[in-house]
């Protein structure tokens, strides 16, 4: 039985970290399931509204160690690599072009002209270094963590330092998901950026809750290494922060054709 750890008091806050509650599961389906056990309150009076960016948004002392000592300010990007990075404005919509590409059993938002523009196996990398880039590389780098070829993600997309290290841990004494069968119940519905610089991004995204009228929220935190944005867990290895349940997208942007 998953163990989904409990809301305190009201908050809508996990006494424990959610990579410590179930280390592989990542996708957008089984975050749902971590939430509807855990009967996650209502954020801001139920209302969908996201919750204030002022403690979400802030990157982790281990996260912004890890990049100052890995040259997180470096710009230069990989062979091949070319973004139109002029558009430096939270976003208040999903890109015009962007498109659903399968991976493993769900479904990932991808756009030819934010990113990710470079596939090699499970690595899909080259996100613009925008906002909306942010917004894609979490979506993509956390969804492939949950499937084979998940180390090679980790070691090309995760930035350097401890928490990497206890991420890797973690996710190697556990199983993979399976990359083919049934369908997640749940997908991506939604975004917030929360907080952007530059250097760092802090993402909130919106996955639905199958057969409920309700939705999930978790945010990721993401630093800007070697030309593309990577993944920035805590030392711990704990991925998402502020897990809660929400009953709409109101003061998201909303993933519609």
């Amino acid at each position: 039985m998953l163990n989904s750890g409990r809301p305190q008091g009201g908050s809508g806050e996990w006494e424990q970290p959610f990579w410590q509650q179930r280390s592989w599961i990542l996708s957008a389906g089984f975050l749902l399931v971590l939430l509807v056990l855990a009967g996650a309150t209502m954020l801001s009076g139920g209302d969908g509204t996201p919750a204030d960016a002022s403690g979400g948004g802030k990157a982790s002392p281990s996260a912004e160690g890890d990049a100052d000592r890995h040259g997180g300010g470096a710009d230069a990007r990989p062979a091949g690599c070319r973004t139109d990075d002029s558009d430096q404005a939270k976003p208040t919509r999903a890109p015009k072009d962007f498109t659903w590409k399968a991976d493993g059993t769900g479904l990932v938002p991808v756009s030819r002209t934010v990113g990710p523009l470079t596939f090699h196996g499970p690595v899909w990398s080259c996100f613009a270094h925008t906002p909306m880039g942010s917004v894609m590389a979490a979506h993509t780098i956390t969804d492939h963590l949950s499937f084979p070829g998940w180390r090679d993600v980790v070691d090309r997309q995760v930035v350097p330092g401890a928490g990497r290290d206890a991420l890797v841990a973690s996710r190697t004494a556990a199983g993979d998901r399976p990359a083919s069968g049934e369908a997640d119940g749940g997908g991506y519905a939604g975004f917030t950026v929360l907080s952007y610089d530059k250097e760092k991004s802090t993402v909130m995204f919106v996955v639905r809750v199958p057969g409920k009228n309700a939705y999930g929220t978790a945010s990721v935190t993401l630093r800007w290494l070697d030309g593309d944005w990577k993944l920035a867990p805590d030392a711990d290895g704990t991925v998402y922060s502020g897990m809660s349940q929400i009953s709409g997208t109101k003061g998201f942007v909303t993933w519609e054709v």
